[in-house]
């Protein structure tokens, strides 16, 4: 697309996490004469609250990318099994992993930092898209002001409130309210990473993980009522370890999607496409999204660095991202099947693949 508009874009990408970084990445080294844009909404002070954990899928595709990690990125300490704990039914079981304890803002920071030099990035954020003739036009706020773009294309890669699935598409049926506190880390006995379950304040999971001078207590909760949900079950996972978590340092939320239906999965149309979080791309039963958005960053970029007109490109992403759907699916039956006390009491007691430590993190 050939313009003297400094304004006007062939591709405008919402959201520089994970998915959008990635796609960005890949795309501007295939096609460097597209005019590509990536809006960052994203600051230290307004990070998205997640537990920061690199799980081996997305550690396989950072391999496949030839990226190697910088040790600025982790987080100390590093940890090789999940507590989980059913506060309920007072139960305890240890289950082997091999995650990656890092920094997310930190994590992101460098994924952008790759960006190549032909991409322009601006910090701001994104208020509203509009349709205008054959193009977009992108509404975005920051410290100068409001500014507008226009674009051929839009990318959404702003998460689980994604703006983007908001104005174009239908939005996620089962959403949640992810809440953590931060606490600081004076030696007191909690988990160095937890998985909790707790039926009377949550139908999802909740999770404790430290983070160098800190300790951070997150959980997923529906919507209505969800401080007093979190603020609850804080205070029976407090009796059921005997501790208290302290004095609060800071306090995140955002909404959190749990895909449960194929039709959550919403890859786009027309000129408007879905990565990530934005597109469903999470998993329902533990939350973890980052090996889904780098996946379906790759996919995309993938797609449209054939050259092919943006039906093509959308046939072709929502055909590749097919076994993506399927996987994400399953867990969904996963999801059902962990949160539902009676079944989730029988797989604990029974020990499957869990493993016994040598003395109790109390």
């Amino acid at each position: 697309m050939e313009t003297k508009n400094n304004n006007v874009y062939d591709i405008a990408v919402i959201g520089a996490g994970p998915a959008g970084s990635v796609f960005v990445f890949e795309l501007a080294k295939a096609r460097p004469e597209l005019k590509i844009l990536l809006i960052d909404g994203q600051s230290k002070e307004s990070a998205k609250p997640c537990g920061g954990l690199l799980a081996p899928d997305a550690q396989k595709l950072l391999a496949r990318f030839d990226l190697v990690l910088p040790k600025s990125v982790l987080e100390d300490p590093q940890i090789f099994a999940v507590e989980t704990i059913d506060i309920d039914q007072k139960f305890v079981r240890y289950y082997q992993r091999y995650y990656l304890n890092m920094d997310r803002y930190a994590f992101d920071s460098w994924l952008l930092s790759l960006i190549p030099k032909n991409v322009d990035v601006i910090g701001a954020r994104c208020k509203e898209i509009k349709k205008d003739g054959e193009l977009y036009r992108i509404s975005v706020k920051n410290a100068d002001g409001e500014i507008t773009f226009s674009s051929s294309a839009i990318v959404g890669a702003d998460g689980g409130g994604s703006i983007v699935r908001r104005t174009f598409f239908e939005p996620m049926k089962v959403q949640y309210v992810a809440i953590q506190e931060w606490y600081e880390n004076r030696g007191q006995r909690l988990p160095y990473y937890s998985c909790i379950f707790d039926a009377k304040t949550s139908d999802s999971c909740s999770w404790t993980i430290h983070k160098g001078n800190y300790v951070v207590f997150g959980g997923a909760f529906r919507r209505e009522g969800c401080r007093e949900a979190f603020a609850e079950q804080k205070s029976r996972l407090e009796a059921f370890l005997g501790n208290s978590f302290g004095e609060v340092k800071k306090t995140e939320a955002c909404l959190v999607s749990s895909p449960r239906r194929m039709r959550d999965f919403k890859t786009g149309e027309g000129s408007v496409f879905l990565l990530g979080e934005a597109a469903g791309f999470i998993s329902p039963s533990s939350f973890e999204g980052l090996s889904s958005a780098m996946y379906s960053g790759k996919l995309l970029a993938d797609a449209f660095a054939k050259g092919a007109p943006h039906e093509k490109v959308q046939k072709l992403y929502r055909k590749e991202t097919r076994s993506l759907r399927l996987k994400l699916r399953i867990k969904s039956v996963k999801r059902a099947i962990l949160c539902n006390p009676f079944t989730r009491k029988i797989i604990m007691k029974s020990g499957i693949q869990s493993i016994s430590p040598y003395t109790k993190n109390k």
